[in-house]
Order: structure tokens, then sequence, then C-alpha cells
């Protein structure tokens, strides 16, 4: 042990706490419990599906082992418990708990009326084809990249996402002196009010609220009035009041009533509501039910509620939305993470956000495209004016000794090409010309001089390259990489 660890060092307990404290919040509030409002994932979400990426565990591969995936989750990206991470996983893979699942999972992953998931020793995943889409184009410096928690790999900072996830799937979470509880919407509708505020930025939330109707939740039920939606997109708070969905069905020939319940307040357990109804039955609080039935299946979910003859179905169900949770309030409280810091959100700020992350990455990628099909273009041409002068390209080649005095000769001369000077016309000089590229190097006054990078191309070039068939097709690729070159400058542009 050394001199300074046997030292007891004197702190003032207020400001130890307060700084300590604050460390602590801040790291919940943007490590943990908030999402971001560009990619609407948590940071152990953006993990699950950024190891399922590397692992190519994507929607048409095979699944792979829950296990597996948890592994490199918590080795690689988050270390923490390996319980939080597959409950994680978990959820994400629930179609009654998200509205548009993330995981696509085979076995058993827990159901509405509260069974736990099977080991993760048992369960197998693969990435939900819409997860697929939060991740497209990651591999195009879309997006920044951090290092992880010892420095071994790099991890993404948000997801290049082409879906407003955030709405579509909504979050919940409580960090600390604030929480946050978004629902879920119709992907839909999402997308064209995303379309819409593109169209006209000036739309104002009640323009929003002609394509986005209110939340869309996976468990459906009935939303009970539109003074609560219309409060939390204006404001970004707000409650509504859900209810359970269900029908009174008379028999004919007994003349007694049933009530049908197909679909429930979202986040609510079925079992549990059936015990609650079971338990006011027994406890007198409810008259005139008869018998209770849960004939939920793999079609739907259906509880049946038979009631005596004589007893009105209206009376029952309505005592049963005043006595149980078949009819519940889901509060609304709209906050994500904007640049790094917690902001309470309306509609519109959400929507702004993913666009403005949309037109971010679009420009990143168009960049990264647009390097990409330079440095081919610029290879292309190069190989354009050597088959355009390709018996003084052989005849130089086979006077030198090495192939390195070869490529010196390559770039001492001028180069002609009729071609290449034609199509290069059309477009401008620059059209391929990579950045930095040397100005020595390039079309001058209608001759061309070769890059280094251009004469190695040359002399790698192989023999059946030269015959007629393969010239013409050069000259198509390099005609269509100009073209999408000067699509990409139009959309920088």
């Amino acid at each position: 042990m050394t001199e300074f660890a046997k030292q007891v060092l004197p702190v003032a307990l207020e400001s130890e706490m307060r700084e300590s404290y604050l460390a602590y919040a801040m790291s919940v509030i943007v490590g943990r419990a908030l999402p971001d409002v560009r990619d609407g994932l948590k940071p152990v979400h953006r993990r699950v599906l950024f190891a399922m990426n590397v692992l190519s565990n994507d929607y048409n591969k095979p699944y792979k082992k829950s296990a597996r995936i948890v592994g490199d989750v918590i080795g690689k990206y988050h270390p923490h418990g390996d319980t939080a991470v597959y409950d994680t996983i978990v959820r994400m893979a629930q179609d009654f708990s998200l509205r548009y699942p993330l995981v696509d999972g085979q076995g058993n992953f827990g159901s509405i009326d509260g069974d736990s998931a099977a080991a993760m020793r048992y369960t197998e995943i693969r990435m939900e084809k819409i997860a697929h889409d939060l991740l497209a184009d990651l591999d195009k410096e879309t997006v920044d990249f951090s290092p992880n928690y010892d420095g071994t790999e790099h991890i993404p900072d948000v997801m290049p996402t082409r879906i407003p996830n955030l709405l579509v799937n909504g979050s919940s979470g409580i960090a600390v002196g604030m929480a946050t509880n978004i629902p879920p919407h119709n992907l839909n509708e999402v997308i064209g009010a995303a379309i819409a505020l593109l169209d006209n930025p000036d739309m104002d939330i009640d323009g929003l609220m002609e394509h986005i109707q209110g939340p869309d939740f996976p468990t459906a039920a009935i939303i009970n009035g539109k003074a609560g939606i219309v409060q939390a997109y204006k404001t970004g708070r707000g409650r509504i009041y859900m209810r359970a969905k269900a029908e009174v069905i008379e028999n004919e020939k007994s003349g007694k009533q049933t009530i049908i319940v197909s679909e429930i307040p979202y986040q609510l357990n079925k079992s549990k509501l059936i015990e609650k109804i079971a338990e006011l039955v027994k406890e007198k609080k409810i008259e005139g039910i008869t018998e209770l039935r849960d004939e939920s299946d793999k079609d739907g979910l259906r509880i049946v509620i038979e009631l005596r003859k004589g007893e009105m179905g209206d009376v029952v169900l309505n005592n049963l939305y005043a006595q149980t949770q078949m009819q519940s309030v889901f509060g609304i409280n709209m906050v994500a993470l904007v640049e790094g810091q917690p902001r309470l959100l309306n509609l519109k700020e959400m929507l702004d956000a993913f666009i403005r992350h949309r037109r971010e990455v679009v420009s990143r990628r168009t960049s990264y495209l647009l390097r990409k099909a330079r440095d081919r273009g610029h290879i292309l041409e190069g190989l354009a004016v050597a088959l355009a002068n390709i018996d003084e390209v052989i005849a130089l080649i086979k006077s030198s000794p090495t192939s390195a005095e070869a490529k010196e000769k390559l770039l001492a001369r001028s180069w002609l090409s009729d071609s290449v000077l034609e199509m290069l016309g059309e477009v401008g000089a620059d059209a391929c010309r990579p950045e930095g590229l040397d100005e020595q190097y390039g079309l001058k006054d209608k001759e061309y001089f070769l890059s280094p990078e251009q004469a190695q191309a040359i002399l790698d070039l192989r023999l059946h390259r030269l015959t007629g068939l393969e010239h013409e097709k050069l000259i198509n690729d390099y005609t269509e990489l100009l073209r999408q070159i000067a699509d990409y400058l139009d959309i920088l542009e």
C-alpha cells in the first residue's frame, strides 16, 4: 500500500455530496435512462443493435443464441449486468411492448400475462427488418464513433436511422430528477407528418395533427378524448385516458348478455386484470358476473365475461371501467436528449430534430459516396487514357527493365485521349479529381498527366482487359461514374 493510500483526506461533506451526486445524475441521464431525440434509442439499445450488426445478425441471416449477443454487448460495449442486457433484448422482441419490435426472437420471450422469458441460453434472436433501417449507411461515415469503455473498440454515438424511432416506438425511463414517457405512434402517420414538415417548415402542430391522429399502442385499446393528446403534442406533457375495447353480445335463445374484451390498455398485465375482476366478484363489489374465461390464443386477446340473465352488460362494463385497470391513464412526458442535454419537447420539435439528423446523415453519406466515386473514377480515367494509347503504353512497359522505372516513364510524359477529353468536357475537368490530388496531375491544356495511383493501376492491368469489349465496358463504367458524381454534387448543392 502506498503512503498516499494510507492517508485520510478530509473533505467537506456538502461539496462532496453535491459533486458526486451531480456526476452520478448526469451519468444516469445521459448514459442510461433517456433516449436520444435523433434515433430514439438509449445507449443499451444502441449497443445491442450495433453488436448484432457487427455479428451480421441481420433479418435475412440465421438466428444466433441470445447469450452470444449478450456476451458481446457486455464484453465490448456495455460493461453492466448480463441480466439487464438480456431484459432489454427481451423487451425489444415483444410485440406487446414495442409497436414495431426491433428484435426478431425465436423461443419464449414472455407474454402479456407477465410470464418471464426463457433463459438466454435457450432463446435465439436476429434483427427485425425495421432495425436494419435504423443502422442503414452506418458504414458510410454518416455518424461519429467514440471509443468504448476500455478504448479497444469504437461504437456509434447515434444511429443513422431512416425512421423517426422516438415517435414510432416511444420510450420510457426514470432518470435522476426527471423521467420520460413517450407513447408509440403509427409509422405511416409519422412519416407522413415528417414529409409534410419538409414541404412546409412553418407548419404548426395543428397541421401536423392532421397526419398524426394520436398515439398508436401495440395493445391497441381506445383513447378517450383528444384534449390530452393536443396538450401533450403542444407542451410535451399531457394525460390520456385509455379504455379496453369491449362489446356486449346478447344470446337470443337464453337472453343472457356476454361482455367480450378484445383489447386492453398498454402495459396492463392480462392475468392480473382477470384476477382483479375475479376478486371484485368474490367481494361482491361487482354484481351479475357468473363466469370469467380467458380465451386468448395466437390469433389475439379474448376475455369472456358471462352475465346473469337480466343483468345489463353496459352497466357491468361501466363498473369494470371504474373499478379495474380496464380504464387507465397514460401520462405523457416527452423528455429526450438534445445535443447531450435533457429537454422537454413538443411534437414539432421532435420531428424537426429527426429531419435535421437525416439531413446531416444524407449529406455525410453523399460526401462519402462522392469521395469513393471520385477515387474510383480517377483510376478508370487513367485506364481509359492508357487503353486509348495502348500500343505506346505496352512499348513503354516492355522497354523498361523494372516496374518502378515503367511507372516513372508513365508519369514523365503527357497522354492524349479523345474519349476522355470529350467526357470531361461535358462534366468538367475536376469531376473525378480526388481531394488533395497534386495540381500537376490530370487534364492540362488538352493533355493528360497520369497520377502515381493511375500509373500503378495501369501496371496492374490484366491482359484480358485489353479486349475490345473490356475497353467498351470500362468506358461505360466511367461514364456511369461521371453521372453518379453529378448526382452527388447536385444533392450536396
